[in-house]
């Protein structure tokens, strides 16, 4: 009876979860057996209720996790923000200016500055993001901006107005009654005034620092449509001479290459039409003023 007795509680032990335990060290024999019954805390290091007869898996992380391909709003939610349009076609100012002319530094636009985004700068722009792994929109955003800024110093005001555009300064007093050539050495400009009021403007270029165009007040003594110099074997169309071999004429040269060149005195215009159509008004003994 004594082993059915036994042999009837490991059953019962089995059944409710029992652990057998051997006798200790000194041979003496512990309670028998130990019953963990449904509701007990599990001992420590068991496997909890549930878990099955092997080890239990940690929960998968978000790289095991299957993926998926991305959806459309998922692009669109990691696309990076376009960059603010700063200018585009059509722009004028004196900002588009200064682009023009950081342009000019690193050889990407070779005409202007015109202070109108054109299509010679917008092909530059286009150019310069291509070469720079930037979406080729030839627009000038922020990105590319900062882009040109890192590359190019601060133009000068010359720079800016290397083929002429500069405005005006006021005219001197000088200028302000009769017909006269009014021409600023300061804004390099020549005004064609008529009692005070100023008929045209456009741009000019002088003499160099050892061919200096003189200062004063002159009168045009002669006009020549289609003046070749003897001293210099060079043309000077539309000359109307008011110094000595001084003149203000149209310059081929100052209509190429702007204000990186100079006179051997002369005064140049390099707008032909502009030159043409002042030729036709101005007559001998009209006055010249030249000032700083």
């Amino acid at each position: 009876m004594g082993r059915a007795f036994v042999a009837g509680l490991a059953v019962v032990a089995a059944l409710a979860g029992c652990t057998v335990q051997a006798p200790d060290g000194e041979g003496k024999r512990r309670s028998p057996v130990h019953i963990e019954l449904p509701g007990d805390t599990p001992s420590p290091g068991r496997t909890p209720a549930g878990g099955g007869d092997g080890p239990r898996s940690a929960p998968p992380s978000a790289d095991d996790r299957p993926r998926t391909a991305p959806t459309a709003d998922d692009r669109r939610r990691t696309a990076p923000t376009p960059s603010r349009v700063l200018w585009s076609r059509g722009d004028t100012g004196r900002d588009v200016r200064e682009l023009q002319a950081r342009l000019r530094q690193v050889a990407w636009l070779f005409e202007g500055p015109t202070g109108t985004y054109d299509e010679p700068t917008q092909r530059a722009v286009s150019g310069f993001q291509g070469k720079r792994g930037l979406p080729r929109t030839g627009r000038t955003d922020a990105v590319t901006w900062q882009r040109l800024l890192g590359m190019t110093r601060e133009p000068g005001r010359w720079d800016l107005y290397l083929m002429g555009g500069q405005p005006a300064d006021p005219p001197d007093p000088r200028c302000r009654s009769g017909r006269v050539l009014c021409i600023d050495k300061t804004s390099r400009t020549l005004r064609w005034m008529i009692d005070g009021r100023t008929v045209s403007t456009t741009a000019v270029r002088f003499g160099s620092q050892g061919t200096p165009t003189r200062e004063g007040v002159f009168s045009v003594y002669w006009k020549s449509r289609d003046h070749v110099s003897t001293l210099y074997d060079s043309p000077m169309p539309y000359a109307m001479f008011f110094s000595g071999g001084q003149a203000v004429h149209f310059s081929a040269d100052f209509a190429a290459r702007g204000y990186a060149g100079a006179s051997h005195g002369c005064v140049n215009v390099r707008d032909e039409a502009a030159i043409a159509e002042l030729y036709a008004q101005v007559r001998n003994g009209d006055k010249v003023v030249v000032s700083w």
